[in-house]
Formats: C-alpha cells, structure tokens, sequence
C-alpha cells in the first residue's frame, strides 16, 4: 500500500467512530420518512423508496441531459455569483478593516443592504438585469456579500498588532504584507464567512430560479410543482441537498488544506 493509501487508512481508523454515528444519523432519519409516509399514505408525501427511484430514473440514469439542462446551468449561475461576491468582499473587507475611517463612512452602508433581504432585490433585478443569468449572478453576489465581507473585516481588525510592526521592522512592501501577514491572519475568519454564504448561495440560486427561468434545479422542483408530480418534486429536493452538502463539503476540504497550519 502507497503512502496515499495508508494515510487514507489511518484517517478512517481516527474518524471511524464519527462516521458510524453520522450513518447512523443519516439512516435514522430515512426511517423515520419511511415510518411518517407510510403511516399517512398522501399522495403529497411519497415514501423514500419511490423518491429514490425517482432520483435514479429522473436524475441519474439521463445524467448527461441532467447535467446540461439541470446542474450545469445552477452550478454556474452559483460559483459565478460566489465567486464575484468572495473577491469582492475580501477586497474590501481588507481595506475597511484597515483603515477605521473608511470604515465609519461605508459600514452604515454595508448594514443598511444587509437588513434588506436578497429577494427584495429580485423584481427590481428583472427590471434593470432582464431575465437572464446576469440578474441570477447578481442576486446570489449580493446575498452572500455581506457575511463574507463582515466576517473579513472581523478577521483584519482582530490581527495582532505586533504582526504589523514586525513586518514594518523587516521593511515588507505593501503588497506583500497584505498577501503574507493579513489574508493568513485573518483567512480562518474568512472561511467561516464563506460557509455562511455558501449556503446562503444555494438557497438564493433555487429562489432566482423560481422566476423567469427555463433551466437549472429551481426551474425543474416549481415545473414539477405545477405538473402536481410531487415524486419527483421531492426528488427535486433531494438532489437539492446532495448539491448542497457535496458544495459545503468541497469547501471544507479547501478550507482544512489551506488552514492545515492551524491543525494541532
């Protein structure tokens, strides 16, 4: 066994105990579906065995059409708005936390768009945005700046000063003191804003979907919806959820490599 193997090995041997108990969790749960429906026999609510044929002839066994019509369009739509929002935020979250006179001007600001909720956003977006994937973007980088731009400037402001004078004391340039001494310092900080909105940003994708779309997984779960196919409607959700949970998962993984310094 290679090296890769036996430390994937050792991984499950240390984690196996919390594996069981979130298997255990998840298998719980899908009992107690199985147990609700079974028990109310609706035809609003489907037991998990016909949801998951649903998952499987609707979803996966036409993966390649799912994927063009449904995943792709979403996932882009997604990581664009995330993306746009993530570099923004952290741009600006460094200079406000930098300066607390730049901050005593825009911060009024920044709390006023955050006390509006994202959806508010969405007639006024269709309007000046159309109904393309722009206004889409829009609403997902405007939901999810906020956290991630509070989260950053936290993360800035909380930075020992002793860093700052050491990094004066070996003449580090600017550039090189943002990308060497704040954006380390302040990184776990930000990674916590960006879990926050990383679901804030699926939840606003299904909603910008819901309205003057034609594909993506929110199109799919309200045309399902109005078909009164409610099979496949909780198939909709299902995979809603996978989507989400795989997203969060692949952020962790991004988060513990580039945090691995802090592992004790």
């Amino acid at each position: 066994m290679d090296d890769a193997g036996a430390d994937a090995m050792t991984w499950i041997r240390a984690h196996l105990a919390d594996i069981l108990i979130r298997l255990a969790a998840v298998a719980a749960l899908v009992g107690f579906w199985w147990w609700a429906t079974a028990r109310a026999q609706s035809l609003f609510f489907p037991t998990p065995d016909t949801v998951f044929e649903a998952v499987w002839n609707d979803w996966l066994t036409n993966m390649g059409e799912s994927w063009r019509e449904n995943f792709w369009p979403s996932l882009k739509r997604l990581l664009l708005g995330f993306g746009l929002a993530a570099f923004l935020s952290v741009v600006i979250g460094v200079a406000i936390g930098r300066s607390r006179k730049f901050g005593d001007y825009v911060e009024p600001i920044i709390h006023f768009i955050r006390a509006i909720p994202p959806p508010a956003f969405l007639p006024l977006f269709i309007i000046l945005l159309g109904i393309g994937d722009l206004q889409k973007v829009v609403l997902i980088a405007i939901g999810v700046f906020p956290p991630i731009l509070l989260n950053t400037i936290d993360g800035v402001r909380s930075i020992d000063p002793q860093q700052f004078d050491t990094a004066e004391v070996f003449q580090i340039g600017k550039v090189r003191r943002v990308t060497h001494v704040i954006l380390p310092a302040a990184a776990p900080k930000i990674f916590a804003g960006l879990r926050i909105s990383m679901s804030i940003a699926v939840i606003l994708m299904v909603i910008s979907e819901l309205f003057a779309a034609t594909d993506g997984l929110g199109f799919r779960i309200l045309q399902s919806s109005r078909q009164f196919k409610y099979v496949e409607l909780w198939a909709g959700i299902v995979v809603l959820g996978v989507v989400g949970t795989v997203l969060n998962g692949l952020l962790l993984l991004v988060e513990r490599r580039v945090l691995r310094w802090r592992v004790n």
